[in-house]
């Protein structure tokens, strides 16, 4: 395969491909672009069903960094990483080492955080060799002290981005007695699932794995569904957290919801995917813009002096980011996807 040829490749500015026989590492990290500043985003370790399969997404997720990072006006470029490998199996401090010397190598053009598959830990042992991973230092909350974990930020940011939303939508401030459908319990999505419910939402969720669902059902009442089920469910929300391409041809016409706002990357199989939501009365929350909070989390922990107040105030700004594309997609009859990029660009390609 061509990857020059690839519609996602979308003028990276660089893609390294890295292996190591020893320990077993396949690995691709990809900047996308670095006007803004280098290039931050996580590193994904996923049972990659094929190479091909690996480079389409961090090309996808390396583009929406860019992307995310100029909505949040964030002094960051664009830039992902993925292993190739089952994390519950596969990864083992050997992997990790051959990772970080291979970030090392692109010289801080990328900095590496966690992502699904990835974690706290690792970051931390890969620290150890290579000076470019963020989200590493413990940071104060309002139950005490946090690890660097950036989910709790990006799983209020998505909160918020729902309230956000359900005001353009519904025209209401409140969540409470709105039927949301939640797919995907990682740290993110069962935090926000968390969120929602304490908001006085009722909760429909599904996950690929039996213990995040157990916990639902017990801790937050949440009804759990088969992951096929989550699509055709009669709610007013859907708030993907899982992996992207969820929103395509076989998909969108189960949907039943009014609103279609979650945290996960590229929720839009292909671009056109949002015309389709807005031809059938569905209000899209672009997804790089809803799931910032992470990302500025990291960002706030680089600049060296961690301002909380400061972040939970950027964090929240998530909603007025999206009011002002929901304002101008309306005003222009355009896909709020088409209207985020289009700021998004104004800002990273002057």
């Amino acid at each position: 395969m061509s990857v020059f040829n690839l519609s996602d490749f979308a003028d990276h500015e660089q893609v390294v491909f890295c292996s190591d026989e020893k320990s077993g590492l396949k690995a691709i990290i990809a900047v996308h672009n670095s006007n803004l500043g280098p290039a931050l985003g996580g590193c994904r370790m996923w049972p990659y069903a094929s190479e091909e399969e690996a480079i389409r997404d961090v090309l996808r997720l390396s583009r929406g960094m860019t992307y995310k990072s100029a909505m949040a006006n964030l002094k960051l470029g664009g830039g992902k990483s993925v292993i190739i490998g089952n994390p519950r199996t596969d990864k083992t401090p050997e992997l990790l080492k051959a990772f970080a010397q291979a970030v090392e190598r692109v010289n801080g053009r990328y900095i590496a955080a966690e992502d699904s598959g990835t974690g706290v830990d690792d970051m931390k042992f890969m620290s150890q060799f290579t000076q470019h991973v963020a989200g590493i230092v413990d940071k104060p909350s309002e139950n005490g002290t946090r690890s660097g974990d950036p989910s709790p930020a990006t799983a209020y940011g998505t909160f918020v981005g729902i309230k956000a939303a359900v005001k353009e939508r519904l025209g209401r401030d409140s969540l409470a007695g709105l039927k949301i459908a939640v797919q995907g319990l990682g740290n993110v999505g069962f935090d926000l699932a968390r969120q929602l419910k304490e908001a006085g939402a009722q909760l429909w969720v599904t996950d690929i794995h039996r213990e995040p669902l157990l916990r639902a059902a017990k801790e937050i009442g949440a009804t759990v569904v088969a992951p096929d089920e989550i699509f055709g469910l009669d709610v007013d929300v859907f708030a993907p957290c899982a992996m992207g391409a969820i929103i395509n041809d076989q998909t969108i016409p189960q949907l039943k919801v009014k609103i279609v706002a979650g945290a996960a990357n590229n929720q839009l199989a292909e671009p056109r995917h949002g015309l389709a939501l807005m031809n059938k009365g569905i209000l899209y929350a672009p997804d790089y813009v809803i799931n910032a909070g992470g990302i500025i989390d990291v960002y706030y922990e680089r600049t060296g002096n961690f301002d909380r107040a400061a972040l939970k105030s950027h964090v929240e700004s998530i909603y007025d980011n999206l009011m002002e594309i929901f304002a101008r997609a309306r005003k222009e009859e355009r896909p709020t996807g088409e209207v985020a990029d289009a700021i998004a660009e104004e800002r990273f390609k002057r």
